[in-house]
């Protein structure tokens, strides 16, 4: 028996936990901000007390992950984000106030903010701390209980995180599930007050059908093939050298990785050409690299050379970047080489599905327009990149194109300002979190509205319907009307 099976033994059945969380949220009541406060801090310092152990358990995971790269994508890179959402939680638990003028004669509105209840949320594989422990800090923030179901295709990771979190939570607060896909799937089936996933558009689906037998509510955050394009004006040497560092972060395994690149044609081979040597500066070796991420599993090693392969064999022009003597790719080691694909056309599946592996897609073009075109003929992605200046060109991308967010000149820009919503559209994701976007995904708005006047406003739309009443309506139908063909010039 693995240590997985013995923790997966251990666990409470799910339904139980759940109700537990639900009945200590109701017998507490909305938790004010200090306790809020806590509960982000014990997450965080369960990810600080731990980060070397989590480190090892994701190159478990992994076969071969950086060690650096793990610190700084997985945990130094959500500390910002998640010290801004503590500081601003009891600015964000604050009731909105409305018709302030009306509260001189007795009537009240107000819009509070208060906590769901009990928060799920499943985890991905790619970065399986970061991208539970994220949701969880914005969770707390709105004042929710959380469960979180870690990524069975990194098990080490899982059984650590669900071994550590009772050392820093009660398991009413916060309960760590782990297990396989069937696990997974029973627990998107329940009954939550809100639903997080984070992973791939066809398991999103799956989650969001599980998710509506209960009417519970999700947030979805997927991926897509992230567009680039290099501007007619843009520095190319800075641009082919970004782009191509880019694609390589955790072995091409992170949804806002670029995808594939339209250059303009005059400039392709200089741009292909730079990539190359930019990629052979980076790894003189890769099969006994430390730094060089592996796949995660067989069946994505598998899946990514499947894809090249398929190109190849309709047509493509596939260039591997194997440093000399080493054979690429490696079942052993699942490492695959970086690899430049030009010629690909819309018979190759590498057109259509998320690469999710260390391959760039080169495309050329003569017009913008045809650009945009083809961008906007397929789902819309997480995150388009545009490399080149703020200029007239940039700002038609942005307004003529569809997706999450736009980055120009580096990678994951976006994602910079810690209070930026981070999310998808359309295939790519439903709802945002990081910042206030985070704190108010977790919350109910709810309207509160108080009286005081002599008088009923509303009552008033009860039988019987005496003069007054008839000729306010009367009055108010007549005045919206004339306004309204005003304003349309008749």
């Amino acid at each position: 028996m693995t240590l997985l099976d013995a923790t997966a033994r251990r666990q409470e059945p799910m339904p139980e936990i759940l109700e537990r969380q639900r009945a200590s949220f109701g017998a507490d009541g909305p938790p004010g901000p200090a306790l809020r406060r806590n509960r982000i801090d014990r997450l965080l310092a369960l990810v600080l007390d731990n980060c070397d152990d989590f480190v090892d358990a994701m190159a478990a995971d992994f076969g071969t992950r950086p060690r650096a790269g793990s610190l700084f994508t997985e945990i130094m890179g959500m500390i910002s984000v998640i010290e801004h959402t503590r500081s601003h939680v009891r600015q964000w638990m604050r009731s909105t106030k409305l018709m302030r003028g009306a509260r001189l004669v007795g009537l009240r509105a107000e819009v509070e903010p208060s906590p769901l209840g009990v928060v799920g949320i499943i985890g991905p594989w790619n970065f399986p701390l970061n991208l539970v422990v994220l949701p969880a800090s914005a969770a707390f923030a709105a004042g929710n209980r959380v469960m979180i179901k870690m990524s069975e295709v990194t098990p080490r990771t899982a059984t650590l995180m669900a071994a550590l979190a009772p050392a820093y939570f009660d398991t009413t607060e916060l309960h760590v599930v782990t297990g396989d896909v069937d696990t997974a799937a029973a627990f998107a089936a329940l009954p939550f007050d809100h639903l997080f996933f984070t992973g791939s558009p066809a398991v999103g689906a799956l989650v969001q059908r599980a998710a509506s037998a209960n009417l519970v509510p999700v947030t979805l955050e997927l991926g897509g093939k992230n567009p680039v394009v290099v501007a007619p004006d843009a520095d190319l040497a800075r641009s082919a050298s970004r782009i191509a560092s880019a694609r390589m972060i955790n072995g091409g395994q992170v949804c806002v990785c670029p995808d594939y690149v339209f250059v303009p044609s005059h400039r392709v081979d200089e741009f292909v050409g730079i990539v190359r040597d930019t990629l052979h500066a980076m790894f003189p070796s890769i099969v006994a690299n430390q730094d060089y991420c592996s796949a995660v599993n067989k069946a994505n090693f598998e899946r990514v050379v499947g894809l090249v392969e398929d190109a190849r064999a309709k047509g493509a022009r596939v260039d591997a970047v194997a440093p000399p003597g080493e054979v690429l790719p490696d079942p052993v080691t699942r490492k695959i080489a970086p690899t430049i694909v030009r010629g690909v056309d819309d018979s190759m599946r590498l057109a259509d599905e998320e690469t999710f592996g260390p391959v760039l897609t080169v495309h050329t073009y003569d017009r913008l327009d045809d650009v945009v075109d083809y961008v906007n003929a397929r789902p819309a992605p997480l995150v388009a990149y545009w490399f080149g200046p703020d200029g007239p060109d940039f700002r038609s991308f942005v307004e003529r194109t569809r997706s999450g967010g736009v980055a120009r000149n580096d990678f994951a820009a976006q994602m910079i300002p810690s209070a930026a919503p981070f999310g998808g559209v359309g295939r790519s994701g439903m709802g945002a979190y990081h910042g206030k976007a985070g704190f108010d995904a977790f919350s109910h708005h709810r309207t509160v509205v108080g009286s005081d006047l002599p008088f009923t406003i509303t009552g008033r739309a009860a039988p019987p319907f005496g003069v007054s009443t008839r000729v306010t309506t009367a009055l108010t139908l007549r005045v919206a009307r004339n306004r309204t063909r005003r304003r349309l010039g008749g």
